[in-house]
């Protein structure tokens, strides 16, 4: 199953998450195998780089002439003898051997078992020359395209960029957010640990909780009761900074899946009135129905491209607002590794453009005295501070609330403060990377 996907990401540019959720979905798999296998894909991708760069040196003629699942095969197997410990080298070759014998011919199968066992006679791997700079050292040992690495050296410094890429490697933890509004954190966290599971306080946000080792969370009676929602911990931030109250109108531009959406109306207590709006209507049917599952009624969707929403709104009609902007997504590359590989240096560049126009457009609906947020999954500045620093140049009438915020008192110790909003590093707390700007309107 790993190998298949694999060679459709390769070949199809299918988005490995998706095509791994539909395949174990149609298999009857243990839970142990499913593990294992998304193991295999995730593990695979994310060390790409690492993995072709040790088989260049063992394939005679280079792995890009090789057939796409011969090409897999030997990656995927390479990948359990780098880097897993509970699998034993010599059954990680037995098994490449077997699949090369099923799908190709005694050649093909001969050359797998040849490299695999010549790896496996080699010392630590990979054999990195001497004459590398320290940005193509970073980019081949941790896994990472050299401009990323060059990027965020430029940005932060080298060993900050080589701790982000290599928190990116790391498996991602679950976490769920508490639905205050039905159970108290403690007492959720209680009947967790009763089912047996490893689960923690979060250390980010007050609404979460951590889960190692519990398998999918969205299949279980706390999710469908609506005690809980699935959410990345940095994103829990975001509504926490929007700081809503009971009987506030808020604005959530770019609303899908709905998460945040839920996460204020939950700190609403349901009372009050939030427009979660989102581009496409399907999507914004997800908001619909995760605000049903969480028993809330405030909150009414719609479906338009945001930059159209300062012509229908009221102007300066709501108390918040929360641009949480399309971007890059940098920062998710732990949960997404195939992103890694199809983001380009250009991609940032002209999501800045479009982030710009939209923060100044939405701008106009916030009331005087209100508070807009603007976040991103991204660790780039210039989708993040510049973007904020160009607007509150244009904008006297706005002044930045961010160091102000809750939120920034619990995390200062650990994120950066970047321009006027605070940016989070994978490495930071293990989750994503992410920004947050609070801005207040003055005038």
């Amino acid at each position: 199953m790993a190998l298949d996907i694999l060679v459709r990401v390769e070949q199809q540019g299918a988005y490995s998450n998706l095509l791994l959720n539909s395949s174990l979905q149609k298999s009857a798999l243990s839970r142990e195998d499913a593990g294992l296998a998304t193991e295999l894909v995730y593990g695979s991708i994310s060390r790409l780089l690492t993995l072709d760069f040790v088989l260049d040196g063992f394939v005679s003629k280079g792995i890009a002439k090789l057939q796409p699942w011969v090409r897999n095969l030997l990656r995927l197997s390479l990948y359990q003898i780098m880097y897993l410990d509970r699998i034993p080298s010599h059954a990680a070759v037995n098994e490449a051997v077997n699949i090369a014998k099923k799908r190709g011919h005694q050649g093909i199968s001969g050359m797998v078992n040849g490299v695999l066992r010549s790896v496996l006679r080699a010392e630590e791997l990979p054999v990195l020359p001497e004459n590398l700079s320290p940005e193509q050292r970073i980019s081949i040992l941790h896994s990472h395209p050299l401009w990323m690495v060059k990027q965020w050296a430029a940005e932060y410094g080298l060993d900050t960029a080589e701790a982000m890429c290599a928190a990116n490697n790391e498996p991602p933890a679950a976490s769920v957010r508490v639905n205050l509004t039905m159970i108290s954190r403690d007492a959720l966290l209680e009947q967790m640990l009763e089912a047996g599971l490893a689960a923690s306080p979060s250390r980010v946000s007050p609404y979460g909780i951590v889960v190692r080792g519990g398998g999918n969370l969205a299949l279980t009676s706390w999710y469908r009761d609506g005690y809980l929602s699935v959410q990345d911990e940095s994103s829990m931030l975001v509504a926490e900074a929007v700081a809503p109250e009971p009987g506030m109108r808020v604005l959530d531009c770019c609303a899908a899946p709905g998460g945040k959406s839920a996460h204020m109306g939950e700190l609403m207590k349901d009372e009050g009135y939030i427009y979660a709006n989102d581009l496409h209507s399907h999507k914004a049917q997800l908001i619909a129905d995760q605000a049903q599952r969480l028993g809330l009624d405030c909150i009414a969707t719609g479906s338009t491209d945001a930059l159209l929403l300062a012509r229908s709104l009221e102007p300066e009609s709501f108390d918040r607002i929360l641009l949480d902007a399309p971007c890059s997504g940098l920062g998710v590359i732990r949960r997404k590794p195939d992103l890694k590989w199809r983001k380009q240096p250009e991609d940032v560049a002209s999501v800045a453009a479009l982030q710009a126009e939209l923060l100044q457009s939405v701008s106009r609906l916030l009331k005087p005295g209100g508070i807009l947020v603007y976040s991103t999954c991204t660790t780039e500045q210039e989708e993040n501070s510049s973007v904020i620093a160009e607007f509150l140049g244009n904008n006297p009438g706005f002044t930045s609330a961010t160091f102000t915020s809750p939120v920034w008192q619990r995390v200062q110790g650990t994120a950066l403060a970047a321009g006027e909003g605070l940016q989070l590093l994978p490495q930071h707390y293990g989750s994503d990377g992410f920004y947050i700007s609070r801005l207040q309107r003055i005038l």
